[in-house]
């Protein structure tokens, strides 16, 4: 059967990885060491082949770029401007991903990739439409944090309110009432007194709290 070639498109995986650090979220990006666009930063990204699902494709250029594995995802959006790399048409399927404060810390990355985490609100430079499809990224992550969905997946599973808190006050761009913060969570049974303390601090141990997971989603 001949291929009507109007209609043959290519598709790009690209992974938008968000972690939280120091109370921050940040994103993944990734060094150009060649041109076009030299030492500017991109997203994850591969081509999807014709033997792969999206997900199969996202998990695997997740491993080849990081090393993360079982990282879970969310779909994001598609970009599809016709003009959106220089010479091909290529469609973008854009995925979120969520890496724990506990992965990210003990994790070894890749020797030969340049890869560094930046703060959701100081993105560099980006090579062709990246800028605008982290932008996407962000908005739909900060919603979905707002409606308590994605957030247990930032924290390990006992953690402090602070740490807690901080995710929040990421999506909303402001600090929240600590007083307030902690009774709004204890009285919608959103988190629960795991009954732990952390233990070697000076003065009073901060307590550990877990999920209730009938209250949050839990992806």
């Amino acid at each position: 059967m001949d291929i009507d070639t109007r209609y043959i498109n290519q598709l790009e995986v690209v992974i938008n990885l968000f972690a939280i650090e120091n109370g921050v979220i940040k994103i993944l990006l990734v060094k150009k060491d060649e041109e076009p666009f030299k030492n500017y930063w991109y997203l994850p990204s591969n081509l999807l082949m014709v033997n792969e699902t999206i997900d199969e494709c996202a998990s695997y250029t997740i491993f080849e770029f990081t090393n993360f594995e079982n990282v879970p995802l969310k779909q994001c959006n598609i970009f599809s401007k016709i003009d959106r790399l220089p010479g091909d048409r290529i469609i973008a399927d854009s995925l979120i991903g969520i890496i724990s404060s506990l992965d990210l810390k003990n994790h070894e990355y890749k020797r030969n990739i340049e890869c560094r985490w930046f703060p959701i609100d100081d993105i560099p430079k980006t090579v062709y439409d990246h800028g605008m499809i982290i932008d996407d990224a962000v908005k739909l992550l900060k919603k979905e944090i707002k409606n308590n969905n994605l957030v247990n997946l930032f924290l390990e599973d006992d953690f402090t309110l602070p740490e807690l808190q901080s995710v929040y006050e990421s999506a909303y761009d402001k600090k929240l009432d600590r007083r307030n913060f902690r009774k709004y969570m204890l009285l919608n049974n959103k988190i629960v007194d795991s009954g732990k303390n952390i233990k070697g601090q000076n003065g009073r141990p901060p307590k550990l709290y877990h999920f209730n997971e009938n209250k949050v989603e839990m992806f």
